[in-house]
């Protein structure tokens, strides 16, 4: 004799019942045609608004119903409230997406432009607010910043659904947040970039701060 389905298994089972028999979101989309869809779209972290709107569903509860159960199903991963993502997911498009506004910066991309040699595994972010997390064994850091040099695109850059700082940008935020900050190598970095992304602090004591370092190199 087979197990009785119960509680949350027989829900589940309910469900997969229903949604073999009624294709979701249209009348030619299945089950599979859904996980298919998301997984042929080029980002790998969804919030649920922005799976809401790839297949143009108003209805949240419903939406929210259905990816609560592809997750049960190991058909995608829900690494935060309210964010899906695929399987091996690019953890910058998460760190991206965690808090918004954001963008990668400070030590992440000092450390792989060669310009700050001690490692740290952390994904670290300019954000609205001063934060780390823990998701699947990997750190998100964020820094508070002032607005409007959250919202100064200057010296960032979309890369593959990524808004990550250019070196010159990471470094001058790292220097804004922390005078002390040691910087071992400032060779890599374009001068000219720096000069042009500095105003955006209206800061003279960065300003200093920066001309000492070029200066003594």
């Amino acid at each position: 004799m087979t197990d009785i389905l119960c509680g949350s298994n027989y829900f589940y089972y309910i469900c997969e019942l229903i949604l073999g028999l009624f294709p979701i979101f249209s009348l030619h989309m299945t089950k599979n045609d859904f996980i298919l869809e998301i997984y042929k779209d080029d980002r790998t972290v969804f919030r649920l608004s922005d799976i809401a709107m790839l297949f143009s569903q108003e209805d949240i509860i419903f939406l929210s119903d259905r990816l609560n159960y592809y997750v049960h199903t190991n058909k995608i991963l829900n690494p935060r409230k309210g964010i899906y993502a695929k399987s091996g997911y690019n953890p910058l498009e998460l760190a991206n997406i965690l808090y918004t506004p954001s963008y990668i910066s400070l030590e992440y991309v000092l450390q792989r432009s060669g310009i700050v040699f001690q490692y740290d595994s952390s994904y670290t972010s300019i954000s609205y607010l001063s934060r780390s997390i823990g998701i699947n064994g990997k750190t998100y850091s964020y820094r508070r910043i002032k607005e409007e040099i959250i919202m100064d695109t200057t010296g960032i850059i979309r890369d593959q659904n990524i808004n990550i700082a250019i070196p010159e940008r990471a470094f001058l935020d790292i220097l804004y947040l922390n005078k002390d900050f040691y910087v071992d190598n400032i060779n890599p970095l374009d001068k000219q970039l720096i000069e042009n992304i500095l105003p955006i602090y209206k800061s003279v004591a960065l300003e200093k701060r920066v001309a000492n370092l070029i200066q003594n190199g």
